[in-house]
């Protein structure tokens, strides 16, 4: 199965009071930590959402807001089997674990789900099969969360992201500059 790797920036960062994708952790942009990240897994990164310089962008097809939109656009316009889709907010992802969700192979949706039972949505891979569904959910707006009701997927548990190495940090969403500030503390100290 082929994977296009991408990443969702479409968002208007109002939590961290300026655009995430800009803001520096350890000397690099969310942006670029997270394309890189992402980049190592599956070569061809794209961003979903406004342009940034130096990387491919997709604008949202789907007159929507939210997370959804970008999925939704990406899972239409790729001719990959899979779209893997981190939030450009995670900026402590490990390469490991999306390489570990890639290597599930599985015509669903593959998603990790959290020590509480959340599905971590913003650090998944998506079949391109559920385009149109992804689409009708955005334009009827629904979100991603809504979208797993729909359709099937297959949970990646703790006890299979712990084995990868993984300890949250991939889909910590650093989306206001306390986050940023406990993730760093947590995962950069």
């Amino acid at each position: 199965m082929t994977t296009l790797g991408t990443v969702l920036a479409g968002g208007a960062s109002k939590r961290m009071g300026e655009d995430k994708a800009l803001v520096h952790v350890a000397g690099s942009t969310m942006l670029d930590r997270v394309a890189n990240a992402v980049e190592k897994v599956c070569g061809e990164v794209v961003v979903l959402g406004r342009p940034y310089e130096g990387h491919e962008h997709w604008i949202d097809e789907v007159d929507v807001s939210g997370p959804l939109a970008g999925i939704a656009t990406a899972l239409s316009r790729t001719s990959n089997d899979r779209v893997l889709m981190v939030a450009v907010d995670h900026p402590f992802v490990r390469s490991e674990t999306l390489s570990g969700l890639v290597a599930v192979e599985s015509d669903l949706s593959v998603v990790p789900v959290d020590d509480e039972g959340v599905r971590q949505v913003t650090c998944a891979v998506y079949p391109a099969a559920i385009a149109a569904m992804a689409v009708e959910e955005a334009e009827g707006g629904g979100s991603i969360q809504s979208l797993l009701d729909r359709v099937s997927f297959e949970p990646v548990p703790p006890d299979t992201w712990r084995a990868w190495g993984e300890d949250g940090r991939s889909w910590f969403s650093a989306d206001s500059p306390e986050a940023l500030r406990e993730g760093v503390a947590r995962y950069l100290a």
